[in-house]
């Protein structure tokens, strides 16, 4: 388990880096974060309803109030790289 989290908080970092040094691709990598943060949901879910304790999220409270800010960053990972703007320009089409 320890592997698991240590691997996406890695992940996490090269996307973030990503975002700044890969400016070009800012679309792909915004969508990249996006179905990132998808994926981690699941752990995220899991770490509530076991009550394992995180990074400072030692409370269910805490936990449950994580669970609401990933749709949040899932969205700002898209409008800030432009990705959400060609993903319905994309689908107009």
């Amino acid at each position: 388990m320890d592997f698991v989290v240590i691997a996406s908080g890695v992940t996490e970092i090269a996307l973030g880096l990503a975002m700044v040094f890969w400016a070009r691709h800012k679309v792909k990598v915004g969508i990249a974060l996006a179905i990132f943060y998808v994926l981690i949901f699941p752990g995220n879910v899991s770490q509530y309803t076991n009550g394992i304790d995180a990074f400072g999220l030692n409370t269910d409270r805490k936990r449950l109030i994580r669970l609401f800010f990933q749709p949040v960053l899932i969205l700002w990972a898209l409008w800030s790289t432009g990705a959400l703007k060609y993903l319905f320009n994309q689908s107009n089409r």
